[in-house]
């Protein structure tokens, strides 16, 4: 993955409980557009911290300290032998999109996956969000295929792209 620096003015730096309501704000506020996410409300900080995986957590913070991004992971499975694969959720705050702050976020979160000898990152992304389904592919993510009418989302069946980046470690 090419070198990506955060916009002028935002840093990226581990997320912190601190964060808390601004993260799951700007969850909530992408579960909203009905193109994020199965899912049609954030969890409490308690279930949301718990789902997360600590040391591959990071937000995008502007000069004024507001929280405008944040990426994460969780484990795709508690057995080991998938110990190192997880799933990513990233998220943006509306009105931030389209300024590099996905992209300085995948790239945070690949370099503490990369680091800690975790081999896939997996991500499933409704195929009308072409953005984000652009924002994985730019970080090396490729298409693994669809799965078709996977799940029922607001009364209508709905498939996903089935995204993945394999760690380019060769020690693995």
């Amino acid at each position: 993955m090419a070198t990506v620096t955060p916009p002028p003015g935002v840093v990226i730096r581990p997320m912190e409980p601190a964060d808390a309501s601004q993260v799951l704000a700007i969850y909530q506020a992408g579960l909203d557009t009905g193109q994020a996410s199965f899912e049609t409300a954030a969890p409490d900080w308690g279930a949301f911290d718990a789902a997360k995986m600590p040391g591959h957590r990071f937000t995008a913070a502007d000069a004024d300290g507001r929280v405008v991004g944040w990426v994460a992971v969780s484990p795709v499975s508690a057995r080991q032998v998938y110990a190192g694969v997880v799933a990513l959720g990233v998220y943006v705050l509306p009105g931030c999109h389209r300024r590099g702050i996905g992209a300085a976020l995948l790239r945070a979160l690949v370099g503490s996956t990369e680091a800690a000898g975790i081999w896939t990152i997996q991500s499933s992304v409704f195929p009308e969000n072409t953005a984000s389904v652009r924002l994985h592919q730019q970080a090396g993510f490729c298409i693994l295929g669809t799965w078709e009418r996977i799940a029922c989302h607001h009364g209508q069946w709905r498939d996903t792209v089935i995204m993945e980046r394999r760690s380019t470690n060769r020690l693995l």
